[in-house]
C-alpha cells in the first residue's frame, strides 16, 4: 500500500522493444496472494531477440511458449479483463512494474487506447510507479539495475525471468523487501 493507494504489481511481455509498434502476448499483475494472468495473440510477428528472451512463438496453430501451446483470449478480453481484475480493489490502484516509464506505460496506453479502453482504465488506475528509477534512487552503488540483478542482490535468488506472472512476484518481493517511503514512491510515480 502506499497512502490510500492499493500497489498492483504488473508486467508484459511483448513482440519486441518498439513501444510505437510492439503487440502484447502476456498481461500479469500480482498483489498478496492474488494473481491476474492471460495470453494474446500478437499481429505482428515476434522479434528475434523477443523470441530468445520470452520463449514465445507463434506459427498458424497458435501462441507457444517454449514449443508448448498456450491458450490464448483476444486483446480487447484481456485488456477488459485485466481493467476487472484491478477493479476488484477497493482503493485506487497504481501499476507498478521495472521501467513502467519507458516501457510498460507507454506500451499498455498506446493499447488501451487503440481498443478505446483508456478511459475505464484511468477510472481505475491512478498511476504508474516506475521501480527501475525506484531502486536507482534508492541503492546509487550497484552495478546494474535489472530487475534479475536486483533479485539475486536482495533476494539472493534466481527466478524465471520474462515470465510476465514471476517478473511480476518477485517485484512485489523486491518493493517489501525495500520497503520504500511514500515520499520515494510518490517521486517515481506517473499519471496513467
Amino acid at each position: 500500500m502506499s497512502g490510500d493507494k492499493t500497489i498492483v504489481f504488473f508486467d508484459l511481455e511483448t513482440t519486441g522493444l518498439d513501444t510505437a509498434i510492439c503487440d502484447i502476448i502476456q498481461v500479469s499483475a500480482v498483489c498478496g496472494d492474488r494473481v491476474f494472468n492471460v495470453y494474446t495473440l500478437p499481429r505482428c510477428p515476434l522479434t528475434e531477440s523477443a523470441m530468445a528472451v520470452t520463449g514465445f512463438t507463434v506459427n498458424n496453430a497458435g501462441l507457444f511458449l517454449r514449443g508448448r501451446p498456450v491458450g490464448t483470449i483476444p486483446l480487447i478480453d484481456a485488456l477488459t479483463s485485466f481493467i476487472d481484475f484491478l477493479s476488484s480493489f477497493r482503493q485506487p490502484v497504481l501499476l507498478a512494474a521495472h521501467n513502467a516509464r519507458r516501457f510498460d506505460m507507454p506500451v499498455i496506453t498506446r493499447v488501451l487506447r487503440k481498443c478505446s479502453l483508456r478511459h475505464q482504465f484511468q477510472q481505475v488506475v491512478h498511476g504508474f510507479v516506475d521501480t527501475f528509477i525506484l531502486s536507482k534512487q534508492l541503492f546509487t552503488d550497484l552495478r546494474s539495475y535489472s530487475q534479475e540483478n536486483l533479485v539475486r542482490h536482495f533476494l539472493g535468488m534466481t527466478y524465471d525471468a520474462h515470465n510476465a506472472v514471476e517478473d511480476a512476484r518477485m517485484l512485489q518481493e523486491l518493493y517489501n523487501a525495500w520497503s520504500p517511503s511514500r515520499w520515494h514512491v510518490s517521486g517515481v510515480t506517473f499519471k496513467a
